[in-house]
């Protein structure tokens, strides 16, 4: 399963997995502390990782995909 990152503002990236159904979020908490705030319906495996705080945006998806076993992909820039 891969994941679609979005960026949404200077401080949060939405997760979307390829069918368009929510995976939740990563926010920027604070300076070098990125969370992830898995969405409702995620499967367990998200909900018991650890969810923070990471040092950089790419630790956090690393989390996810080693949990998950998906591909975090970010979204394409737009024009």
């Amino acid at each position: 399963m891969d994941i679609i990152v979005t960026p949404k503002g200077p401080s949060q990236w939405v997760l979307v997995d390829l069918l368009g159904r929510s995976m939740g979020i990563v926010e920027l908490a604070a300076p070098d502390e990125y969370r992830i705030i898995p969405g409702e319906r995620v499967a367990d495996s998200m909900r018991s990782m650890k969810h923070g705080p990471f040092a950089t945006l790419d630790a956090a998806l690393s989390q996810i995909e080693v949990f998950t076993r998906s591909t975090c992909r970010l979204a394409p820039a737009e024009d």
